[in-house]
């Protein structure tokens, strides 16, 4: 395989049928005196308008085909598959090399796929960049959990015109002014912390963010939105952090009721299977998520409902749901190896803001069944702490940190 000579800007896309708008790109970059290195993943044939350093044939060879096979197959889904399993072992391969500043592609929905395939290969903060013609559209499956920078490209992208060329030259400046940034490194800190959050439980990971940087923690917060709890199990698997503050688990209750919001049924196991020190807590199983008023299922019509957004309506749960929800955490927390490393902390006073004292989803009924069914479900092994506030009171935040101290004091190596 070639490798670029020196860390370089890579293009790569289908140079068969868009060569054009690719040498545009080519130019651009190379305009700032910036090192560009081409992979051509189109399957039908190459360019002579500029110099292609990867052609097709090991991209191929790269996704386990050769590239007459995918030729004589006509299986454009087979092609893409292969050809992107390709991309991503290549750049992969050329970012543990350090040959990577950036990198950039263009395509409609083919080229689309390829590009964001291929990416998924390179570790968070490499400049990533896709022009597309799906960039208004949901391509989160295929982001995935990456920082890639998505640029609508209005037309399709094909030849060049008055509309494509600003926004080619545009992205190349773009690409270049982020592989050009310095990254900041941060203090040395006594470790990383993992944090869970919604809008529903700001105080709470507000407060508890400002105790433990102020102990020398550096403290990593996730949207409980389903892509960010995968954001986060994906980064504790790859060892990123030396303790987890789960204190929005919310994602939970999406996934059990169908909202928008489930982080799918893997969510709670990697801190589990990583045997690192947790703290969890319910924080907002109060709620399901859904998008607007019309798009609850039928079968919940009768439910307390409370308007966050004009596209987000929150669904009160119900006891059997916070009962269900308690069961599946005990499951999950009780195939641990290391059972002192876990700690349940459950606020008395609701699970999130709405669940508070006084307003529209406070159901003591509620926050019964879940503790109840928790306290019978949970491995006897693993601590239980109740609080008697909300989970966004003060006090609940300031328990919520010293326990997760506690058991990193008495794990420190």
């Amino acid at each position: 395989m070639n490798l670029p000579s020196a860390p370089s800007i890579v293009i790569m896309g289908c140079f068969d049928t868009k060569a054009a708008v690719f040498s545009r790109l080519r130019e651009q970059i190379l305009a700032t005196g910036e090192n560009v290195f081409c992979i051509n993943a189109g399957i039908m044939g190459s360019t002579d308008i500029f110099p292609v350093d990867l052609e097709a044939d090991q991209v191929a060879a790269y996704g386990g085909r050769a590239l007459q096979e995918l030729r004589s197959k006509k299986d454009r889904g087979l092609a893409l598959e292969v050809m992107g399993e390709g991309l991503r072992k290549i750049l992969s391969s050329y970012s543990r090399q350090n040959k990577l500043k950036g990198v950039i592609a263009m395509g409609g929905g083919g080229g689309t796929f390829l590009a964001l395939s291929g990416m998924q290969g390179l570790p968070l903060g490499l400049p990533k960049l896709c022009i597309s013609t799906l960039a208004t559209k949901d391509v989160s499956s295929l982001v995935g959990l990456k920082d890639i920078v998505l640029i609508p490209s209005v037309v399709d992208v094909a030849e060049l015109n008055s509309i494509i060329v600003p926004i080619i030259d545009q992205a190349a400046a773009a690409i270049m002014a982020m592989a050009r940034v310095k990254v900041t490194q941060m203090k040395q800190a006594k470790g990383v912390i993992a944090i869970s959050m919604f809008g529903n439980t700001t105080d709470c990971v507000n407060e508890c963010t400002r105790i433990l940087q102020e102990k020398g923690f550096e403290v990593m917060a996730f949207h409980a939105n389903g892509l960010g709890g995968k954001a986060m199990e994906a980064l504790i698997n790859e060892g990123v952090f030396d303790g987890v503050l789960d204190l929005t688990t919310t994602e939970l209750a999406d996934e059990l009721c169908g909202g928008i919001l489930s982080a799918g049924p893997e969510r709670l196991n990697a801190a589990v299977e990583m045997n690192l020190p947790l703290v969890l807590a319910p924080g907002c199983l109060d709620m399901v998520n859904f998008g607007t008023q019309s798009s609850v299922p039928k079968p919940y019509k009768d439910r307390l409902f409370y308007q966050w957004a004009p596209d987000v309506t929150l669904m009160r749960t119900n006891e059997a749901e916070n009962m269900a929800m308690a069961k599946q955490i005990a499951n999950k927390l009780n195939k641990s190896q290391d059972k002192s490393k876990i700690t349940v902390i459950t606020p008395l006073n609701g699970f999130s803001q709405l669940d508070a004292p006084g307003n529209i989803f406070f159901d003591k009924k509620c926050t019964v069944a879940f503790e109840d069914t928790l306290s019978r479900q949970l491995n006897p092994e693993i601590t239980t702490s109740l609080i008697a506030a909300n989970i966004n009171d003060q006090a609940f935040a300031r328990a919520a940190v010293e326990l997760l101290l506690g058991i990193l004091e008495r794990v420190k190596p």
